[in-house]
């Protein structure tokens, strides 16, 4: 059976072509599909009866199951969705006054194996697929009561607002799926969200940042934790093959088509390493041609790490000094650390083909998350 949740608008329309149906009725079952959140042919009633019967014998609409689902204090909920095989993938949402954020995950674990994210150390899996990315969105709308319904407007608030694909894995690692993912986000008959309000977060794969630009230009977030390439070489080891001159160019190349006219650099804080007055002058220097913003992520320790968390005290004058030089920088406020689904603190399962570790995920479990899932906020 195929499931319609792994084609965007014209994988759709292609489809339901090669049956000799008309374009409208691909149309149609988008928008009963995510818009109204349908899983069932029989109820897309505006569907011709003979169109649905024959999907039901040929495809289905199969989103994520949820394997746990957990809702902090503060509101922020969490599910660990099971993806096949003994692999799952964690989705949070992050509820705030004016704005509902959805965390997104592409990757089952992390090939890149940066030095302080957990979820790179417990290796790496396989790339999820269309429907287990845009299935995330599908399925946290229908558990959040936020679907529409035949005939009703888009007035209102959102409960969903913002997207960003911070979760585990390299989203620019799975370009084809990820693409096809943030299509579907933005199309009108689908989710219909803002460019603006979509971000995809990378690590710096320069070539698949440029593909991005000209296919599906959304805001940018950068992994960029380090000030030079001696140290970003040992913290973020794709530097060693996009060292800090390319990124930065492909940033300004970037900003040509994107939504926003700034890039957001995330930049964890660790204890001695990344976090002195010189490092960040030094990061004033790096993106001085890069119109940009700094978020500052308090390091959240996991066990065998190495690292500490920088002290109060030097985050605020860290960010004094960029403040300063006129650049925007925030701090990540935590949010939903009594659930684990805290800055870092994401954690799926993965069943290990890099064999980086022989480790269970649950064991690493209090500490796991890639360093994206740290930066929520926009």
């Amino acid at each position: 059976m195929v499931n319609l949740l792994d084609f965007d608008a014209d994988g759709l329309a292609a489809w339901f072509a090669q049956r000799d149906e008309k374009p409208f009725r691909a149309r149609q079952v988008l928008r009963w599909m995510h818009r109204f959140g349908e899983d069932d042919f029989e109820r897309m009633t505006d569907v011709a009866k003979s169109l649905r019967a024959k999907l039901a014998e040929e495809a289905e609409i199969r989103g994520p199951v949820p394997v746990r689902d957990s809702i902090a204090a503060d509101g922020t909920r969490k599910w660990l969705l099971d993806v096949g095989n003994g692999n799952a993938v964690e989705t949070v949402f992050i509820p705030e006054t004016n704005r509902g954020t959805l965390c997104i995950s592409t990757q089952v674990g992390c090939a890149l194996d940066c030095s302080f994210c957990s979820t790179g150390k417990q290796g790496f899996n396989r790339n999820l697929s269309t429907a287990e990315i845009i299935g995330q969105l599908w399925h946290a709308n229908r558990a959040l009561g936020a679907v529409k319904t035949p005939g009703e407007t888009d007035e209102g608030e959102r409960v969903i607002s913002n997207v960003v694909l911070m979760g585990m894995g390299e989203p620019l690692a799975n370009f084809d799926n990820v693409v096809a993912a943030l299509k579907l986000m933005l199309d009108d008959n689908a989710h219909g969200l803002s460019r603006r309000r979509v971000t995809v977060s990378t690590s710096g794969i320069v070539p698949a940042m440029d593909r991005l630009r000209d296919t599906v230009p959304v805001a940018l977030a950068v992994s960029l934790h380090a000030p030079n390439d001696a140290l970003r070489d040992q913290l973020v080891p794709i530097n060693q093959k996009y060292p800090l001159k390319e990124l930065m160019a492909a940033c300004r190349r970037y900003l040509e088509k994107a939504p926003r006219d700034f890039v957001t650099f995330e930049y964890v804080m660790l204890a001695g390493v990344n976090d002195s007055a010189a490092d960040a002058r030094a990061l004033l220097a790096l993106t001085r041609d890069v119109p940009c913003k700094f978020n500052l992520i308090p390091f959240n320790p996991f066990p065998q790490s190495g690292y500490r968390r920088s002290s109060p005290e030097h985050v605020r004058r860290f960010q004094e000094i960029l403040m300063a030089a006129n650049i925007v920088s925030t701090v990540r406020k935590t949010r939903g650390d009594d659930i684990d689904a805290a800055c870092g603190q994401l954690a799926g399962q993965v069943q290990d083909k890099s064999r980086r570790t022989a480790a269970p995920l649950h064991r690493l479990a209090a500490g796991a998350g890639s360093a994206r899932t740290q930066e929520l906020r926009r």
